[in-house]
């Protein structure tokens, strides 16, 4: 049971969230787990301005994600920051080259989740995974978001992303604020482990 998860990241929030939902997924038996980022499509020169050079030095080392790696998997979890209730335009660009796989119907059938991240507490956080949903469906895949028995995404005790729809966190502007809190990695780890235990499901493992 393949389970790839494909993010984009600016300034290493998603990256976070990211190995937050590998280490879901990896505790469930017959997992392997691949994490991949996607293309940046920025000029050196611009994420230097952003201050975003130190943040993506820290998953450099990780692959980056071609369509093949969406039809090596059984499931995909996508992660992306989130840009005016909408995907970021690198996660978008990625998504624009699959239209081959999506004229061989590759990807119907396999399960599909996203989790994402946002500058603000109301920037977009449900808009920008409804919205990387519609993607999913053209593609043929079985959408997975968060059920309610993961409690923490309703928590009232603090500011916290999470929603019914996936996995978020609050980011704030630039690489110096907010990182993800344990509550929000909690998250991403019930999202990860609950992907693979319904993808072990389907694929009768």
């Amino acid at each position: 049971m393949k389970i790839n998860i494909v993010f984009y990241s600016t300034f290493g929030h998603v990256y976070e969230m990211a190995e937050a939902v590998a280490e879901g997924a990896r505790e469930v038996e017959g997992a392997e787990v691949g994490l991949y980022q996607v293309a940046e499509t920025l000029s050196p020169e611009i994420l230097e301005k952003m201050r975003a050079t130190d943040s993506k030095k820290r998953f450099e080392h990780l692959p980056v994600a071609t369509p093949e790696t969406l039809v090596e998997a059984d499931a995909i979890i996508f992660g992306t920051a989130a840009r005016f209730g909408m995907m970021a335009a690198q996660m978008r660009a990625f998504l624009d080259s699959t239209g081959k796989i999506w004229s061989q119907g590759a990807l119907i059938g396999k399960v599909g989740s996203v989790f994402t991240s946002t500058a603000t507490q109301h920037g977009g956080q449900e808009a920008a995974i409804l919205s990387f949903h519609a993607t999913l469906l053209h593609h043929g895949m079985i959408i997975v978001g968060l059920p309610n028995s993961e409690t923490r995404h309703s928590t009232l005790d603090e500011i916290s992303g999470g929603s019914p729809y996936g996995a978020s966190t609050v980011a704030g502007n630039g690489p110096d604020t907010r990182r993800p809190t344990e509550n929000e990695l909690e998250i991403a780890r019930f999202q990860g482990k609950h992907v693979a235990e319904i993808t072990k499901k389907l694929v009768g493992e």
